[in-house]
This record gives structure tokens, C-alpha cells and sequence, in this order.
């Protein structure tokens, strides 16, 4: 293929797939992390305790991983865009029952099981695997990293959204409105389908469960989810600890707002530089980069003072490289596999994310239990870093045979 497109109306190119998949992972990415903004009120307005909303909210989490290979590999055997549209009815179909449900049984189905699945096939493996399809070989990189900020942008715009439409007009109806917000994603489907065109029909010389088992038995494979595993188990443990580990010094808890509103604006950053470099530099290398700087960053906050200065820098630096690793990540995937399953491959390494994210949190409220401190589970974290940069410099990345597309018919 050649590495310039012909010429094309700007609704028929890899650019505006890229837009469309952006504002897609915007919608549904931001809505998801807008959940905690109801914790407060469902549990006051339905006089329950925080568990209910809590529990509900952590079987999604657990079923948005846990979906994501299953949902890929619908995707890569039936079509992204089929798929893509199922799932956004199904989110859509969440937010509405749970601006109904006055039962903890209707918040678990609503919350927990509808929006866990429907999210999960709009989130980032899915997106990630029609701009990998459609993007400029050279490019992909950077379109992957484009995306991913996505993510983090609508982090930025919908929670203060859904937490002004809350104070404003009562949870029932912001989830109304999320609803419809999350519907947007069924129009910029179709959209998407029309200018990828055949693009999304390509196949390769193999079919999904030989790719798979392909995969299996990769080594470099393995060692990148290995690698994802930690991305989580280092990330999620800041997001969720943070708050709590400020809040026991002087700085207190606001501070901790401040912390993540900065890791969400250089985030956006790092994702996009993250992906640029991966086209012009060996991406297993920049991705040992990150994860050796993550650990060096997190080890100097944790011996520095701790105070407002050190906390603004630590956002900053450790924000800008957040989830610089996805676009990298990614990528090599499509290296060595090809686009075409990108879905279900990236599926099963977002999955290892997420058991990193489960084991981040819960690490770290288990140390905290038991040493009413933090420092233990601080050093885990840069320990992890270490050994996760060690483990990118073996990693075969030579493409397969199998990733060249199939000749057309």
C-alpha cells in the first residue's frame, strides 16, 4: 500500500475516521468517569448507603475488562461498526435504567452489567481498531495517541458537566441527559462507517483463532501485557490513593483535585508525543523509556518534602507520562499482528490493564491497613516501573507474515 492516499473528500479519509473515533471515545470515556459524581446523591435521594452505588459501580469496572476480548473478537469477526452500534445502545440503554431505578437489584443491571458491556465495546480497543484500519501505516502511532487523548479530554469536559447538570436538575435527570449525550455515538457510527469504507472489510491470510493463538504464543505478546499490567497497577493506584495520602498532610485533600487535574491536562500531552515518537523511533524502546521515567518520578516525590510545589511537578511529570504507554502499546500489536484483529488483541491487553487496576487499588488499601502508611505500596509501584522497562528490551517486534492484508479478491 502506498504510504500517500489518494486524493479524497475530507469525509472519505483517515482524518476525519480519526475525528469522529476521537469524539466517540470522548463521549463514552468522559461519561464513564462521570459515574462518581452520583455516588452522593442515589445514595441520599434512594436513603441508601454508599456500598449499593459502590458495588454497583465496581461490577462495571470488573465486566468493562473483562468484556473487552469478547467484544473485539465480535468486532473483528462481524464487523467494528456493528459492533460499535450495539454497544453504544446498550450504554445508552444503562444511563436511562438507572435514572429509573429505585432498587439496588435495577442499580446492578443498570449501572453495573448494561453500561459495563456497553462501555467496554466503545472504549479504546474498539476505536483504536477502526483508526488502525484506516490510518497511514507511517501514521498509526500518532492516530492512536490522538485517540487516547481523547479519552482524557472528555474526562476533563463531561464530569464538571454532569456535576453542574446534578447540582442543577437532580441526578434522574442528568443521567437523562447523559443517555442522550452517549446516543451521539450512533450517528458518528454511521458516519464513520461510510468514510472508512472498505477500509474496515480488509482481511488477512488467517483467520481470528489462528491470530490468537498466534498471540498466545508470542513471547513479545506476553511480555507487552505483562508490561500493561503494571501501566494499571501503577496508574490506578495514584488515582485512587492519592486523595487519601494527601489528606494526612498539611496540604490536605484538595490538593488532590488540583494533582489530577494537572495528570488529565499533560496526559493529553503525552499521548500525543508518545504517539509522533512511536513513528519515528522503536516503540519497545520508548515504552522502557516511560516506564523507567514513571518510577524515577514517582521515587523522587516519595524522597523529596512533600508540598505543594513537589505535588504540581509530580502532576505534571508523571501526568505527561500517563498513558503515553497505550499508543506504544498498541502499535506494536498492529506490528507484529497486523490491524485487522487489533480488537480482540488489544482486547486481551487491556484486559491485563484492568487486573493491574484492580491490583493497584487494592494493594494499596491493604498496606495502608496494615502500616497506616503508604510508603510500602509507593515503592511497589516504583519497583514495578523498573522491572517493566527491563522486560520492553527483549520483545521481539519483527512483523508477522500473517499481518500483511490479504490480496484483494
Amino acid at each position: 500500500m502506498s504510504s500517500t492516499e489518494p486524493a479524497k473528500p475530507f469525509w472519505q479519509n483517515s482524518v476525519f475516521v480519526l475525528a469522529l473515533a476521537t469524539i466517540i471515545i470522548l463521549l463514552s470515556y468522559g461519561s464513564r468517569q462521570s459515574f462518581g459524581m452520583f455516588m452522593l446523591p442515589v445514595s441520599v435521594d434512594l436513603n441508601w448507603g454508599r456500598e449499593v452505588f459502590s458495588f454497583a459501580v465496581a461490577i462495571q469496572n470488573l465486566i468493562y475488562g473483562l468484556a473487552a476480548p469478547a467484544i473485539g473478537a465480535m468486532a473483528d469477526r462481524w464487523g467494528p461498526v456493528r459492533v460499535l452500534l450495539m454497544s453504544a445502545v446498550l450504554y445508552c440503554t444503562g444511563l436511562f435504567m438507572m435514572s429509573q431505578s429505585v432498587t439496588p437489584e435495577g442499580m446492578m443491571l443498570s449501572v453495573g452489567l448494561f453500561t459495563g458491556v456497553g462501555a467496554a465495546g466503545c472504549a479504546l480497543p474498539m476505536l483504536l481498531s477502526i483508526v488502525g484500519r484506516t490510518a497511514p501505516p507511517e501514521k498509526q502511532s500518532l492516530y492512536f495517541g490522538i485517540v487516547t487523548s481523547g479519552g482524557t479530554a472528555g474526562q476533563m469536559l463531561i464530569i464538571p458537566l454532569s456535576q453542574g447538570l446534578i447540582a442543577n436538575l437532580g441526578w434522574v435527570a442528568a443521567a437523562g441527559i447523559m443517555a442522550v449525550m452517549v446516543s451521539l455515538i450512533l450517528p458518528l457510527t454511521g458516519i464513520i462507517s461510510s468514510a472508512a469504507g472498505d477500509s474496515l472489510k480488509k482481511g488477512t491470510h488467517e483467520s481470528l483463532t489462528e491470530v490468537v493463538m498466534k498471540a498466545k504464543g508470542h513471547s513479545g505478546f506476553i511480555l507487552l501485557m505483562i508490561g500493561f499490567f503494571v501501566c494499571g497497577f501503577q496508574i490506578q493506584f495514584i488515582v485512587a490513593h492519592m486523595p487519601a495520602y494527601l489528606s494526612t498532610s498539611e496540604l490536605g485533600v484538595s490538593m488532590a483535585s488540583v494533582s489530577l487535574a494537572l495528570i488529565g491536562f499533560f496526559n493529553m500531552l503525552g499521548t500525543w508525543t508518545a504517539g509522533w515518537a512511536g513513528g519515528r523511533y522503536r516503540k519497545k524502546n520508548l515504552l522502557s523509556l516511560i516506564y523507567l521515567s514513571r518510577s524515577l518520578v514517582i521515587m523522587a516525590f516519595v524522597l523529596l518534602p512533600l508540598t505543594s510545589i513537589s505535588v504540581i511537578v509530580f502532576s505534571a511529570m508523571v501526568g505527561f507520562l500517563w498513558l503515553a504507554t497505550v499508543p506504544l502499546t498498541s502499535g506494536i500489536v498492529v506490528q507484529i499482528f497486523g490491524p485487522r484483529y487489533l480488537a480482540t488483541l488489544y482486547g486481551f491487553v487491556f484486559l491485563s490493564h484492568q487486573l493491574g487496576s484492580f491490583a493497584g487499588v487494592w494493594m494499596g488499601g491493604l498496606i495502608y491497613d496494615q502500616n497506616q502508611s503508604y510508603d510500602t505500596a509507593w515503592w511497589a509501584i516504583v519497583i514495578a516501573g523498573v522491572l517493566a522497562a527491563l522486560i520492553h528490551w527483549p520483545i521481539k517486534d519483527d512483523p508477522l507474515e500473517s499481518a500483511a492484508p490479504a490480496p484483494a479478491e
